[in-house]
């Protein structure tokens, strides 16, 4: 019987595994530039908007193929059970009328035919919304792509927010830890009172708890920007360009446009689309000429070997016209209906327009309002700190109470928590700035 593996075997083994799993679970590391690069490759939406691209140029195919030749062929094999009767008049052969039966039992017919459209101003008009179906696709596409730059960012920058309220976090509870073993020492020599190490002890409870929440909102940013950016979510990513560290520039947005955005562009592309659904249906009143040519075979007999032994074959040619008179005025209510879907686009486009409009106007107030906090925010930040070193200094000194320091403390943890979370308002107020003018895309080429 085999000696089962001694204890320097089995760590052995348990070291190869965990090298084995490190090995595999190579981190990825991105900018954000490369976090928005990877979701436009990769997030289904995009490829979906890619392939209704593919979709309008399939159906660009489809309406020029109705002005095209088109081949058909027909085949048909008949067994006449029984053979339709006539009746010929007697004067014909100078006697009484006779019946007779026209055909043979079987008859076998084969044939092609060609049919080139002349004149089809309905087919026409379908060419001619070949050009705005595709541009609505491609526009389309675009409109994905900034929602993806719009979604990605905002995931990034919740990232970074939630990671430095968590540094945060630990510096307050490394302090409080601190404080709190100073006040055990007191407690134990008859300095305080116990109430004054409880209320410290809640105080890191608190901070405890408000870590191990903000540790879960971390998981969750983390895996909603992999979400936005069709990335598995068991994949490590590390994020490399914090923005929070870099010199925070503080911008001015531009002049306001409509035209620039894609939504405005996709309505207007719409309206070409109705207008030239209207010229098509209205074309429906006009005439349509084609010419054909066809070529058969046919085979007749009582037997059906024999009949395929006896063909014949003929052909002809024609123009055929086709002239609308009366469809009860279907085609009227089809135009009325087109008419007035146009002229809803058309009032739609206007109250869209103002919403821009006041979209760009709230945005740019949010921009004032958060480049505001953030600066208010920051000199807390530097105001609550001073106090807070005075406090601490004092408090060493034994000439002020406990409680002060602890106020001082939640003042500047308040403050510094404040200026974070301005941060990401600012940070977000320019991304709506830049969504509300129709700049993402030079937004994301401007990234470094």
């Amino acid at each position: 019987m085999k000696n089962p593996m001694n204890l320097k075997q089995i760590w052995a083994l348990l070291a190869l595994v965990l090298i084995a799993d490190a090995a595999s679970a190579q981190t990825t590391k991105l900018t954000l530039k490369d976090c928005i690069a990877y979701g436009i490759k990769n997030n289904s939406n995009v490829k979906i908007a890619q392939y209704k691209e593919s979709v309008a140029n399939e159906q660009s195919r489809e309406a020029l193929s109705y002005y095209l030749p088109q081949v058909a062929g027909n085949g048909a094999l008949d067994d006449n059970l029984k053979l339709q009767s006539t009746v010929l008049p007697g004067a014909l052969f100078g006697g009484e009328d006779r019946r007779v039966a026209l055909g043979t039992k079987y008859t076998t017919n084969v044939s092609a035919q060609a049919d080139q459209v002349i004149f089809d101003q309905q087919l026409l008009a379908g060419i001619k919304a070949n050009k705005p179906n595709i541009a609505n696709a491609e526009l389309n596409s675009r409109k994905t792509k900034e929602t993806i730059i719009y979604n990605i960012t905002n995931a990034y920058y919740q990232v970074f927010v939630t990671n430095a309220q968590i540094d945060l976090l630990k510096d307050n509870l490394e302090k409080t830890t601190k404080i709190l073993g100073t006040l055990q020492l007191q407690l134990d020599n008859g300095v305080i009172k116990k109430v004054d190490y409880d209320r410290t002890k809640v105080s890191l409870n608190n901070i405890q708890s408000q870590l191990t929440l903000a540790e879960s909102n971390l998981i969750l940013a983390n895996n909603q920007l992999k979400f936005q950016m069709g990335m598995p979510l068991s994949e490590q990513l590390e994020l490399t360009d914090n923005p929070l560290n870099k010199p925070f520039k503080l911008i001015e947005p531009g002049p306001f446009e409509a035209s620039n955005l894609t939504d405005f562009k996709i309505q207007n592309v719409n309206m070409q689309l109705q207008q030239i659904e209207k010229d098509r249906i209205k074309a429906g009143y006009l005439p349509k000429v084609s010419i054909y040519g066809r070529y058969g075979m046919q085979a007749l007999g009582s037997q059906l070997g024999e009949s395929w032994g006896n063909w014949f074959s003929y052909g002809a040619v024609g123009l055929k016209l086709t002239i609308p008179i009366f469809d009860s005025f279907r085609r009227d209510a089809q135009y009325k209906q087109a008419d007035l879907n146009l002229m809803t686009q058309q009032e739609q486009l206007k109250l869209n327009t103002q919403n821009y409009e006041l979209q760009n106007n709230n945005a740019t107030t949010q921009l004032q309002k958060a480049k505001l906090n953030l600066t208010n925010d920051e000199s807390n930040v530097n105001l609550a700190k001073e106090v807070y070193d005075v406090t601490t200094l004092q408090y060493r000194e034994g000439t002020i109470p406990l409680s002060d320091l602890l106020n001082a403390e939640t003042s500047y943890k308040e403050a510094q928590s404040n200026y974070i979370n301005s941060m990401l308002s600012y940070y977000q107020a320019q991304l709506g700035i830049e969504q509300s003018l129709g700049t993402l895309n030079d937004f994301y080429t401007a990234l470094p």
